[in-house]
């Protein structure tokens, strides 16, 4: 069995305590906070690598300003639409999935391409789409997760990690961290 943690990019509070790792004896753990704790360095992606950061990735929602900021021309179809647009079309691809779990491994997929438009499709679509994204569809993706699993999404705590947990939270790869979602899968 082992847990996923979904963790946002928003940051613990300073009084939230992770337990089950090593004692910070000596402090050591509060005074590198204001510091990158993971070992490599943050860039700013930019051309092909940009288009294959979901977090950033705006697809054909880039404007013409932003395609020559980042180096994008000729690396998009020179057409832009609208996020609006966008999750419209979206939304009529899922309406084509009669099964709701491949309604939600298209969703997965979207989000491992472009968090913006997964995130504005759901917020957009919330009634039609909570059930989907949470209770019940979730629960059959969670007992097929291994057949289902094709990138990792967020942080995953085995029962390996016991003892451990704060060195395995220190790989996460974002410092402010307000939210986590824990579920299980087997």
């Amino acid at each position: 069995m082992s847990f996923q943690l979904t963790l946002s990019v928003l940051d613990m509070d300073g009084k939230t305590a992770v337990h089950g790792g090593v004692e910070d004896v000596y402090g050591e753990d509060h005074a590198t906070e204001d510091q990158c704790v993971t070992p490599w360095t943050i860039s700013v992606a930019s051309g092909y690598s940009l288009l294959r950061d979901p977090h950033h990735n705006k697809g054909l929602a880039f404007t013409v300003k932003e395609r020559d900021a980042h180096y994008l021309r000729g690396l998009l179809p020179p057409t832009m639409v609208s996020e609006d647009l966008r999750v419209k079309k979206m939304m009529h691809n899922l309406r084509q999935y009669q099964v709701p779990l491949q309604r939600y491994v298209a969703m997965m997929d979207l989000q491992e391409r472009n968090e913006r438009l997964f995130y504005k499709l759901l917020v957009d679509n919330v009634e039609e789409l909570l059930p989907v994204g949470y209770t019940p569809t979730v629960g059959e993706a969670c007992q097929k997760y291994g057949s289902i699993f094709r990138c990792p999404q967020g942080l995953y705590i085995s029962l390996r990690e016991r003892g451990e947990i704060l060195e395995v939270l220190k790989n996460w790869p974002e410092k402010r961290i307000q939210v986590i979602n824990c579920c299980h899968r087997w």
